[in-house]
């Protein structure tokens, strides 16, 4: 009898651990050998999004702005911000086609409903099926993330000014890192809730 027990336990924690192997490797993301990501699995996924890795995004995108993941926003939402670059949030940022393809090609291929991480399917399912948002501060899970912070940290810190400028308080977004734990507010510090 206490055989039986024994290998039934031992079933059971063999299957648990299967089970957890299977995930986290299903929830891992492709990369190429250039890519600079380090690790893999669910445990990392759930705290970031694939960082950018195109030269011409990051370098045309991130002369005005932080270049945001692709994970952020829907395809959809994508190919509608390249599509109307001529008023980009009221200034012409209109490219060459070549650029403009690759861009959206890119864009498109790593959007948030195209990624297999669960930060980028909580975006996902935030959204509503037609909405088609311009503006990753307008998601509702953008909006739930960041609700317990007061405004007066961010609009009404200089050093921030709005809840678009990732940059200022997360410090590894360049690397696709949103986790709360590597918050850090210009002024305030460490952001715990």
């Amino acid at each position: 009898m206490k055989q039986k027990r024994l290998w039934g336990t031992v079933l059971l924690f063999g299957c648990i651990t299967l089970s957890m192997a299977t995930l986290a490797w299903s929830d891992g993301w492709e990369w190429g050998e250039n890519d600079e990501h380090e690790g893999r699995g669910f445990m990392q996924q759930t705290a970031g999004v694939p960082p950018v890795i195109n030269k011409a995004y990051k370098n045309e995108c991130s002369a005005c702005h932080f270049a945001y993941p692709a994970g952020f926003l829907p395809k959809r939402s994508w190919i509608k911000m390249m599509a109307t670059l001529d008023d980009h949030f009221g200034e012409n940022a209109e490219l060459d086609d070549e650029t403009m393809h690759e861009i959206t090609t890119y864009l498109s291929s790593y959007a948030a409903d195209q990624a297999p991480n669960r930060f980028s399917r909580s975006i996902t399912r935030s959204i509503a099926d037609k909405a088609v948002p311009l503006r990753i501060t307008e998601t509702n899970y953008f909006l739930r993330e960041h609700r317990e912070i007061p405004k007066r940290m961010v609009q009404g810190n200089i050093k921030v000014r709005s809840f678009s400028n990732c940059l200022s308080c997360h410090t590894g977004a360049e690397r696709g890192s949103f986790d709360e734990d590597s918050v850090s507010i210009p002024g305030y510090g460490r952001w715990e809730d």
